[in-house]
């Protein structure tokens, strides 16, 4: 007689280091391999869970004493533009999108240099070469897009503005990166990017924009709670964020449950050896 063994995802702890939202402070991170027929129902699962992920790793914060890393998403239904919001559909409207298979491009590398230039010459992706850009761009064994947007150059030559990687869940879309023309700032172009994801959802009929990480106390992180709808996952469940000043950041000890705890927790798609997913 022939037994299938059920694939268990295995998880590990990464070791402490500086932590890119708060000063001061060190991160951890809780994360296990993504891979095989199961992959896209394991990211479907756990990005419920407040998980993300990055090429082929699925990644949560398990900081030993800090607990202000909340993964957020906008509830499309419920969602409304404010009056700002509004202006910058406008100040976009000329922009045309363009959705492609998740496969770098030399102009995508290109916009992301001068992106990353000009806002984040001292963060941990500075160094990232294109052979690095190409990975983080198709090494994804879930169903991904990039979105791409084009702007009409004085020569009337269709010009790359902003790009968003881009997965399709089950139940939303996931932003996973974005960048744009950093000349373009004064349009919000970060902005519009996650509004106009809104409408794709909406247009195919996806109930959730999930974008990443939302970290009371940091300035680069605020404009998430800027948009109505959001919902946080907090305590483990999903939660709409009410009051983004009320939170506290203060580190203590007891922050974070223990990783045993945190793991009996978690709740894992019933994924069989073969890859396959069984009801």
């Amino acid at each position: 007689m022939r037994h299938s063994i059920p694939v268990v995802p295995q998880f590990y702890v990464t070791a402490p280091q500086p932590c890119p939202y708060l000063d001061g402070r060190t991160e951890r991170k809780l994360f296990t391999a993504l891979q095989g027929e199961g992959a896209q129902q394991l990211n479907d699962a756990l990005s419920k869970q407040g998980f993300r992920r990055s090429q082929n790793v699925l990644y949560r914060p398990s900081c030993a004493e800090c607990a202000c890393c909340y993964s957020a998403r906008i509830k499309v239904a419920d969602f409304r533009p404010t009056r700002t919001q509004r202006r910058v559909m406008r100040r976009n409207a000329h922009l045309t999108r363009h959705a492609a298979a998740p496969w770098a491009t030399e102009s995508q590398y290109q916009l992301f240099r001068a992106y990353l230039q000009a806002r984040h010459a001292d963060g941990g992706m500075a160094d990232m070469d294109v052979y690095e850009f190409a990975a983080m761009v198709e090494e994804t064994p879930v169903q991904s897009r990039v979105i791409e947007y084009y702007r009409t150059g004085e020569t009337g030559r269709e010009i790359l503005s902003a790009v968003c990687l881009t997965d399709i869940l089950d139940d939303g879309l996931s932003m996973v990166y974005s960048f744009f023309e950093p000349e373009t700032q004064r349009n919000s172009p970060g902005t519009f990017i996650i509004l106009d994801h809104i409408e794709i959802a909406r247009e195919a009929g996806l109930p959730y924009v999930y974008l990443g990480y939302w970290v009371p106390g940091s300035a680069k992180m605020k404009y998430k709670a800027g948009f109505s709808a959001v919902e946080i996952y907090k305590d483990g469940v999903w939660q709409p964020l009410v009051d983004p000043d009320s939170f506290d950041t203060t580190p203590h000890p007891l922050a974070n449950e223990p990783i045993s705890d945190q793991l009996a927790r978690i709740t894992l798609p019933n994924i069989v050896a073969s890859g396959k997913v069984t009801p």
